[in-house]
């Protein structure tokens, strides 16, 4: 008597890329309810299932659904949007502000779903995602019948959904809460690297993937950069330090791992990390070669995956399979690593099982959810097909199929796209509300362009500075002697310091934008040795409020951190021309006739201009003003340089008259 199942798929060239990769042609499998619960030869399981529904495959190969072992889902709405950068230029100054304007859970949901078409129409069944508002990811992705890893992310920095990490916390533990248990979607927490959390938020995210078992998503060593900032910083790579921290506590996916040794290598096997490889990501942000043959004779499950599609710029999973094993043979020098079958096999059960999911899906086999594609091999790209090696099988899938090949996609037993119709999603309706976004964005950027004071305060942090500023600067031949009249009873020292400041100023074609400047402090000790370093950002204004005499009244507009290179900001901005001025800086905070004034003897070594002293204070008021100006004029003579000329030009105007 025969078995009475829901679907018997029969016709079919089987591969269910289980760990002995198993072949069966003809093939057949059977589903009951989510589950397979045989798979075989088709003679066998015809004799002993009866189906309310029989699926005559034609031919084409029956394989389990592709796994996307890291992506961005909802980026799909800005991808195009800014190309051919380095990375934190393109992060920092593109992707993150437009971010910051747009993304709201509406926009997540809209990117999710675009992404789930995508994905669907090329064979995906499976995606492990990481961004902002992952609740309405996960309503989006189990809506459109897809299975997921949904991991919240978490950042010190402000995020679209949180102001703060305590927020970005809060909300992933209701968010785990709800979703626990889910028959698509896996919750999970995701702080973004190493580089933009600290070592309270990984432990944190630690703690509550323990609390609730979930995986724990992050980015790690994806840059050279990114690796010797941590070297330089922590005194250790990356994987040691997050190891240190008790990242591997958790049961982590790690992204990328492009820039790691065989000793993280055995690290990450050794807790049973998951590592997710992208070839086209690496290669189209020039971050380098991700040594995958190694991670795999070492034992590590890798899995593939294309990253957020602005960075790639698509969701095809074909493409990337492809890729990951091409790039493995490039980069070794050795044609044999990574063959048709093991790149498969990462897109498929090795992905499974890098996302902590292997005994759910991933593979063909009987216990395991229905989640599988069909794909046509028969098209002109792909013909003839030779059946003499049976590894012949896995290399025409990876070396001449292509996503359109995918016809239909079955999920937890439910289908969601039958004969390339997709059943889950209107496609249309989908496009045409990515298009009226896409018009909004193209707005924001284009203002956004037109000003580099629009372009600081995009990239975060920035500081706007109404104050006026009363100042005086004087060539000073003898700079011991200002030294010295600094101990004058009169002059109340509060605070000195010992500065190097490197100044690199950008000028642009429009002399309204005013000018940039990149400063880089570095604090003097006592012993002369560097105690610390920081950098920031100044925006000058090049108008001139008013001048009373030799002392000058100006408005300082905007300061901003700067938390990226020079490199970066060059990159970011665009300056026409760019001058370097580097200083020797004693500074003094004084009180003098109970009113503060800031006082720097600048020694401008490069280029070689002498040495000057600058008296500063801020100011609120025209009478206010009127008031420091003279008692500048009287400090000048305390300083016994009241005979010297008055400079009325900063230095880079100095420089660039």
């Amino acid at each position: 008597m025969t078995q009475q199942i829901d679907t018997l798929f029969i016709n079919a060239i089987v591969l269910t890329m289980d760990e002995k990769l198993t072949q069966y042609d003809p093939g057949a499998l059977a589903v009951q309810g989510d589950s397979i619960i045989a798979v075989g030869f088709e003679e066998q399981l015809k004799k002993e299932f009866s189906a309310k529904e029989v699926i005559d495959c034609g031919g084409k190969v029956l394989m389990p659904g592709l796994v996307n072992a890291h992506t961005h889902v909802p980026m799909t709405l800005i991808r195009g949007l800014a190309d051919d950068l380095r990375l934190d230029v393109w992060l920092m100054g593109y992707m993150l502000p437009v971010e910051r304007q747009f993304v709201s859970p509406e926009f997540v949901r809209l990117g999710t779903l675009i992404a789930c078409a995508e994905s669907i129409r090329s064979g995906v069944t499976t995606f492990n995602d990481m961004y902002f508002f992952e609740d309405d990811i996960a309503q989006a992705a189990a809506d459109a019948g897809m299975r997921a890893v949904c991991g919240e992310s978490v950042m010190k920095y402000p995020a679209p959904d949180a102001p703060s990490y305590d927020d970005s916390l809060a909300y992933a533990r209701e968010f785990i809460k709800k979703w626990k248990g889910h028959p698509l979607i896996v919750p999970a927490i995701a702080p973004h690297a190493p580089y933009s959390t600290n070592p309270e938020i990984i432990r944190a995210c630690v703690d509550l993937a323990k609390e609730f078992d979930v995986p724990l998503h992050i980015h790690i060593s994806e840059t050279a950069f990114e690796v010797e900032n941590m070297r330089n910083e922590q005194g250790m790579p990356v994987v040691p330090y997050v190891k240190k921290l008790g990242l591997f506590e958790a049961k982590v996916i790690a992204a990328h791992c492009v820039h790691i040794d065989t000793g993280e290598i055995r690290t990450l096997q050794h807790y049973n990390a998951g590592v997710s490889h992208n070839p086209s990501s690496n290669l189209k942000l020039a971050s380098g070669f991700a040594p995958v043959a190694k991670m795999l004779e070492d034992g590590l499950n890798v899995g593939i995956g294309t990253d957020g599609p602005a960075s790639n710029n698509d969701l095809d999973m074909f493409e990337e399979v492809r890729l990951a094993s091409f790039v493995a043979k490039a980069a070794s020098n050795d044609p044999t690593v990574v063959p048709a079958a093991t790149a498969l096999t990462m897109a498929t059960r090795l992905g499974a099982q890098a996302l902590h999911m292997g005994h759910i899906t991933g593979s063909l086999e009987a216990g395991k959810r229905a989640d599988l594609i069909l794909v046509d091999t028969n098209p002109l790209h792909n013909t003839p097909r030779f059946k003499r090696d049976p590894m012949g099988a896995y290399a025409q899938l990876v070396y001449a199929s292509k996503s359109t090949d995918v016809t239909d996609v079955m999920v937890n037993g439910k289908w969601l796209m039958r004969e390339h119709q997709l059943l889950t999603l209107n496609e249309k309706e989908l496009i045409a509300q990515a298009r009226e976004l896409a018009v909004k964005i193209d707005e924001f950027l284009t203002e956004r362009e037109q000003s580099v004071l629009s372009k600081l305060i995009a990239l975060g942090g920035s500081l706007e500075e109404e104050s006026f500023e009363v100042q005086v600067k004087v060539k000073v031949e003898q700079p011991s002697l200002v030294i010295q009249n600094m101990k004058r009873e009169e002059i109340e020292v509060t605070a000195h310091k010992h500065y190097r400041q490197f100044d690199q100023y950008f000028l642009f074609d429009d002399v309204n934008q005013g000018r940039l400047r990149y400063r880089e402090d570095s604090l003097i000790n006592a012993k002369g040795d560097i105690a610390s370093v920081r950098s920031r950002l100044t925006l000058l204004g090049i108008k001139r409020e008013d001048e009373m005499g030799e002392v000058l009244l100006s408005r300082s507009r905007f300061l901003a951190p700067a938390t990226q290179s020079l490199r970066f900001y060059r990159e970011y901005f665009k300056p026409k021309t760019e001058v370097e001025v580097e200083k020797n800086r004693l500074r003094w905070h004084i009180k003098y006739k109970n009113t503060e004034f800031f006082i720097n003897l600048d020694e401008v070594k490069q280029p070689a201009m002498g040495t000057f002293l600058e008296i500063k204070s801020r100011t609120w008021s025209r009478k206010d003003a009127d008031l420091k100006a003279e008692l500048v004029r009287e400090l000048l003579d305390l300083l016994g340089v009241g005979y010297a000329e008055t400079v009325t030009q900063d230095y880079i105007e100095i420089l660039t008259a």
